[in-house]
């Protein structure tokens, strides 16, 4: 069972990893109605929480087995 849920803690921690950098450097939303731009600022928290869970998956998954 330790090597299985090594590679599945692996696994979820790149997918987290790259979700986190998707949603980082995923262009802003912007809407233009007649002369009015309307732009929301992106907050980048979720991303941040998201990448460093992902790297903290990845972590625990390479020291797992290491004693």
């Amino acid at each position: 069972m330790g090597k299985n849920f090594k590679s599945i803690v692996l696994i979820a921690g790149i997918v987290i990893l790259a979700y986190g950098v998707y949603t980082l450097i995923q262009p802003e939303t912007q809407l233009s109605v007649g002369d009015v731009d309307l732009l929301k600022v992106q907050d980048n928290t979720g991303s941040y929480i998201t990448i460093i869970i992902g790297i903290v998956a990845i972590a625990f998954s390479s020291f797992w087995g290491k004693k």
